[in-house]
């Protein structure tokens, strides 16, 4: 159930967030929830991710500088410009804290939301992403620009599981449903704005570096990778939980978008979440 649609002005933009929750009455008290998003992703393109969640907890997503309906303002952007920006949101929803899941970029964004605030983190769930610097960074996307489109789409969907192969797609339909599936969202126009804004990200994805700030993370957290993730391999995952004091790391079968792929993921990210 949508429960609101405003947009808050702060740090010089106008950032726009959704407020959703459990259509029912749950067992429980329901947890407050902050929901951060991947690369390129928008509100209006991730309602099928974000509504498992909004099913059990009281979740604010938001389009994060620069997509969406969020402002598009001049670059370049800042991962603690996207923490900040994440921060300023819970403070115009009036939540000290709350649990915290972020998803590829998102699960960057959460990172530096969690080592920059530490205080306002109840549980931490990061999901196929990367610390950056030393520890590894995720595939660097902004790379795939000067490729022909054939070729572009073609190692897009190899670093998103590095199964996929023709012969793999060709005896795995939900596999290739799953590629045909994204390949929809990323065939659609974007005006010059709109792809500046996205450029924008992936520049502040490629400053990314919380290495050394990582054992400052005292909330629990689960660190969720996919064992065929091409984008952010499973290393990365492993890097991040062994410097996370007490962290939970879970391998999942599938790749980047391995919590479609394996439908243990979702339950266990959830519970999770519950604590």
């Amino acid at each position: 159930m949508l429960l609101a649609v405003p947009t808050v002005a702060a740090n010089g933009i106008d950032i726009y967030y959704e407020r959703s929750g459990p259509e029912d009455d749950v067992d429980g008290p329901v947890r407050r929830l902050l929901f951060l998003n991947g690369s390129g992703s928008t509100l209006a393109a991730s309602a099928v991710v974000i509504k498992p969640f909004a099913a059990r907890f009281d979740v604010v997503a938001h389009d994060q500088r620069g997509l969406g309906r969020t402002s598009i303002p001049e670059g370049p952007y800042t991962m603690a410009e996207y923490a900040s920006d994440a921060a300023a949101l819970l403070d115009a929803v009036g939540w000290d804290t709350c649990r915290v899941v972020g998803i590829s970029f998102g699960g960057m964004v959460a990172q530096e939301l969690a080592v920059t605030f530490p205080e306002r983190v109840e549980r931490l769930a990061l999901m196929c992403t990367s610390p950056g610097g030393a520890l590894g960074s995720s595939y660097p996307l902004h790379d795939l620009d000067g490729l022909p489109a054939v070729e572009r789409a073609a190692t897009m969907v190899q670093l998103l599981d590095t199964r996929f192969t023709p012969e793999w797609l060709a005896s795995h339909p939900q596999d290739q449903a799953l590629v045909d599936f994204l390949a929809q969202r990323v065939g659609v126009e974007k005006s010059a704005e709109v792809l500046r804004g996205e450029q924008e990200q992936l520049g502040a994805r490629r400053g990314l570096d919380v290495c050394d700030r990582l054992p400052g993370i005292a909330c629990p957290t689960l660190v969720a990778s996919g064992r065929f993730d091409g984008i952010a391999p499973k290393a990365n995952g492993e890097a991040i939980a062994s410097c996370i004091p007490g962290a939970d790391l879970r391998i999942y079968e599938g790749g980047h978008a391995f919590f479609v792929q394996d439908p243990s993921a979702f339950p266990d990210i959830l519970d999770f979440l519950a604590g």
